[in-house]
């Protein structure tokens, strides 16, 4: 399943800073980022839950925002990008 992440940790501390450089390396275990706090992961469910606990470990829930949506499939059909797009295909042939 395909799932988009999207986080706000507040960054007014160090711990606030290092929270984020902490969810930002997650989702970069688990996906590839698409905007600055915004990943597209491929999961499947067991995955999910290990991603979901991971990230819930670094974030404050009284100052921090985590969101996670699972996205329709195919997910190319329900995606609009104008501008800047570096996503990859992992699924795909890398090399063309």
């Amino acid at each position: 399943m395909q799932v988009l992440v999207a986080y706000d940790v507040s960054t007014e501390t160090p711990e606030g800073r290092r929270r984020l450089r902490k969810v930002a390396q997650e989702c970069l275990n688990f996906g590839q980022r698409v905007q600055k706090s915004v990943f597209e992961c491929a999961l499947n469910e067991m995955k999910l839950e290990r991603f979901r606990a991971r990230l819930l470990q670094h974030i404050n829930e009284e100052e921090d925002s985590l969101r996670i949506y699972r996205l329709p499939e195919p997910k190319e059909r329900f995606i609009q990008v104008w501008g800047r797009d570096h996503y990859v295909d992992f699924e795909g042939p890398l090399v063309s």
